[in-house]
């Protein structure tokens, strides 16, 4: 009988030793993924940031279309008063 309960005890501390290991693979990747996460997130941020930056610069630097169209206009009605008065 006590062979068989130290046979026993054998078994349920390598049950025990595996389900101690496993956990600290699973804790390990967790700690991992945390980490990827956290530098993932800290990428995102800095691409953002640089694409607001391009987005605000792209703003700035765009024509003023209701101007042109306005002046565009302009040119040619006095164009076409031009030609009227020319004949």
């Amino acid at each position: 009988m006590a062979v068989e309960l130290e046979r026993l005890r054998g078994t349920v501390a390598t049950g025990f030793a595996e389900v101690k290991g496993s956990l600290a693979v699973l804790v390990e990747r967790s700690a991992r993924n945390e980490r990827d996460l956290a530098q993932l997130r800290e990428d995102t941020e800095k691409d953002m940031a640089d694409l607001r930056a391009d987005v605000e610069a792209l703003k700035k630097n765009r024509w003023p279309l209701a101007a042109v169209g306005a002046l565009t206009g302009v040119a040619g009605a006095a164009t076409g008063v031009l030609s009227l008065v020319a004949r």
